[in-house]
């Protein structure tokens, strides 16, 4: 008996031993498979896919495995691809579909009804080129991208609105990709004053094989929560931003400062405390341009 304890403690104190060998080996394994994920570097391209859909009845197609078809983005005459974004990069971006047909003209009807939503999508990841033996290949994942698309229809052509402000979220940092790297979490786009037709300055009217100017006001955040201090919302993105008006406004709020504590002082302050010092009336300096004065002090106390 005495020899089987001892066998059987011997064989507790080797799996135990062994255990946090097992356990660095599983956080190692999990570490590694985090690094091999790829992570889209500052500045890299991310394009736009959007639904495939019918412009009879703005239903999605689907292919011959019952899944949803996605396509490129129309082309942009700027730059001769497809729309797409780069990755932390906030800027202005144009893209100016050449000539709209009658069947995406139908499609900007359903968009701008809300009877089928503009659905787009920006893959997560950029693709892996990297597989880990004996694992499930990596598949892409996507964030959704909706474009809320506003205007109004007519009988003989539509009103719609041209500028759409682009917000991007990314997952927060981990510690072991680069400062400049990162991961899409999600987004929002959605268009500005749309009720500017009359005026024309933010909407087009369009018409079938009118080409369609675009502009996208793009926005990235560092984290999915929209910056906050004190419960004010910052708008900065992922950087500060400095504008004209900025300037302007703080410019105008020093002169302000400046003429009000001038005021105050000698109007109000400056007097009570001549008022107070009782050393006798302002008399003439006797010294200036041609003996004449030319500014005030105090007279000599006469005792």
């Amino acid at each position: 008996m005495p020899s089987i304890a001892r066998l059987a403690l011997g064989a507790s104190l080797f799996l135990a031993s062994r255990a946090p060998l097992a356990t660095a080996a599983t956080t190692t394994a999990t570490s590694l498979e985090e690094g091999i994920l790829p992570s889209y570097h500052y500045g890299a391209a991310i394009g736009v896919e959007c639904m495939n859909r019918s412009f009879e009845t703005g239903e999605h197609i689907e292919d011959a495995k019952d899944e949803i078809q996605w396509a490129p983005f129309p082309i942009c005459n700027e730059t001769g691809k497809p729309l797409e974004f780069h990755y932390g990069v906030e800027t202005e971006v144009n893209c100016t579909i050449p000539m709209i047909d009658d069947p995406f003209f139908h499609l900007l009807e359903f968009y701008i009804h809300s009877d089928a939503p503009l659905s787009c999508r920006l893959p997560a990841r950029p693709p892996a080129h990297v597989e880990t033996v004996g694992q499930k290949p990596y598949e892409r994942e996507y964030i959704p991208l909706v474009f809320a698309l506003a205007g109004t229809l007519q009988k003989s052509h539509l009103h719609i609105s041209t500028h759409l402000n682009v917000l991007l979220h990314s997952t927060p940092k981990h510690h072991i990709h680069p400062h400049d790297s990162g991961v899409l979490d999600s987004g929002a786009a959605y268009s500005t004053s749309p009720l500017s037709h009359m005026d024309g300055s933010y909407t087009r009217r369009l018409v079938i094989g009118d080409p369609l100017p675009l502009s996208f006001s793009v926005r990235w955040f560092p984290t999915p929560a929209l910056p906050k201090t004190e419960g004010k919302v910052e708008w900065q993105g992922m950087g500060g931003h400095i504008y004209a008006s900025t300037i302007f406004y703080g410019l105008v709020s020093f002169i302000a400062g400046v003429l009000v504590s001038g005021v105050y002082f000698f109007g109000i302050l400056l007097p009570k405390r001549l008022r107070g010092r009782g050393l006798g009336g302002a008399t003439p300096l006797g010294y200036g341009l041609n003996g004449v004065g030319n500014g005030w002090g105090y007279s000599k106390r006469i005792d």
